[in-house]
């Protein structure tokens, strides 16, 4: 599977389980103790750097454990990640939620924010091609470890502010040709200040309006609960704005 021997895709798995449920670095002697990988921490040891050596993992600041990368992070989207199926009950719920507001985009654009920062517990944001920002959920961030950082929070929360950032955004999405795009730290924000940040986003396309709904969290946020809801949603908000013509 790409570069990877099987071992280390285990290995990296794992890795990823440890990392998003603890937030902390994680070394081979937990991986040894709480996960039966068959292999010596010595062997684990030995995997974990080849693993950084592919670019997969990195050392955390002041630990000797590492952390998935953007890189490993995206391996994970792509090849390991089993997606949740949203219930019966989810649909109805996201769907209600909304229902009400249909008929005027900036009531239902506003109330779709609100709605997906309540069922992520993340900040939830829509842009549209008329330069609209909607955004929820700011407060659900501060309980996140990444965002005690006061540098990534002033950089975030100070982007809220700058439309066209969003917006480029929007149109990278035209780049793309999956029905989902992730962005994932430095690289994909082209700011280092996010290397701990990830996001999810779905498009929408109306007759008029045109835009996207997504969620910023952590890089360590749960992918397989939040794409499906990203997906479900977006394509909601497609199907009642088109029906109504907005």
């Amino acid at each position: 599977m790409e570069d990877l021997t099987q071992r280390q895709v285990d290995i990296l798995r794992v890795i990823i389980k440890e990392y998003s449920e603890s937030g902390d670095a994680v070394g081979s002697e937990i991986l040894e103790k709480k996960y039966k990988l068959g292999v010596s921490p010595a062997t684990i040891r030995n995997e974990m750097v080849e693993l950084a050596k592919k670019g997969y993992l990195k050392k955390a600041h002041f630990s000797s454990g590492r952390i998935p990368s953007a890189k490993g992070f995206r391996f994970f989207i792509k090849h390991l990640m089993k997606q949740k199926e949203m219930s019966t009950t989810d649909e109805v719920s996201y769907k209600n939620s909304i229902w009400d507001e249909r008929s005027e985009a900036h009531r239902l654009l506003s109330q779709a924010t609100k709605v997906l920062s309540q069922k992520t517990g993340l900040l939830s944001l829509i842009t549209t091609n008329y330069g609209d920002l909607y955004y929820a959920g700011v407060g659900n961030l501060l309980s996140e470890p990444e965002f005690f950082d006061i540098n990534l929070s002033r950089s975030l929360f100070g982007r809220l502010d700058e439309v066209p950032f969003w917006f480029r955004i929007l149109n990278d999405f035209d780049q793309i040709e999956e029905d989902v795009m992730c962005m994932l730290g430095e690289e994909d924000f082209h700011d280092s200040a996010f290397d701990s940040c990830a996001s999810v986003w779905g498009e929408f396309h109306g007759a008029k309006i045109k835009g996207m709904i997504g969620v910023v969290g952590p890089k360590r946020m749960y992918y397989e609960e939040v794409i499906p809801q990203i997906k479900y949603f977006s394509n909601l908000i497609e199907e009642i704005i088109k029906e109504q013509k907005l």
